[in-house]
């Protein structure tokens, strides 16, 4: 019968082991890096929200009939004693397909990002307040959201070559 000790891996095992994870982490590391974790984050948002904002229209600032629809009998704002159906449910469709279509492109440009993503976020809780089986995707939303708002677009946008622009031509005699 073996003790415990015996059956403990020896010192060096255990130095091996964490210098493989040492390792390990360093490459999953140099494989993350910020500025193209940050662009796909821009990405994931901005797709779920061009999507819906697309399905919105049926030409140039013209609703279809079905977002109109939906907007003023079927989503509904579930707040304490409601659902309440929207206010003026044709200006809401339309400032939220305007919306459904800027904010994601401003995302994808990596323009105006933090405020697009502000949008998004603030987009994202009233859709929670008219679909609350939805926070699951909502949650997912939310946190991507915030991350772009927290650590901004990174060096893969518009934002950092008009910041850089703007700086290198501030520091011009």
């Amino acid at each position: 019968m073996s003790s415990l000790p015996d059956l403990m891996p020896r010192r060096g095992a255990w130095v091996s082991l964490a210098k493989f994870a040492a390792s390990a982490d360093r490459l999953v590391g140099k494989l993350a890096q910020p500025d193209i974790v940050l662009a796909t984050l821009r990405v994931a948002l901005a797709v779920p929200f061009w999507r819906s904002g697309i399905l919105k229209w049926d030409g140039f600032l013209q609703l279809n009939e079905t977002t109109v629809y939906l907007f003023g009998q079927e989503l509904m704002l579930h707040l304490p004693g409601g659902p309440y159906p929207f206010p003026a449910p044709a200006a809401v469709a339309f400032l939220s397909g305007c919306a459904e279509v800027i904010l994601p492109t401003l995302l994808l440009l990596g323009l105006a990002t933090r405020f697009a993503g502000l949008g998004l976020l603030l987009m994202t809780a009233v859709i929670e307040i008219t679909v609350p089986d939805g926070w699951p995707v909502h949650l997912t939303w939310a946190a991507m959201a915030l991350a772009i708002v927290s650590h901004g677009p990174g060096r893969l946008s518009l934002d950092h070559l008009i910041a850089k622009s703007s700086c290198a031509a501030a520091r011009r005699p």
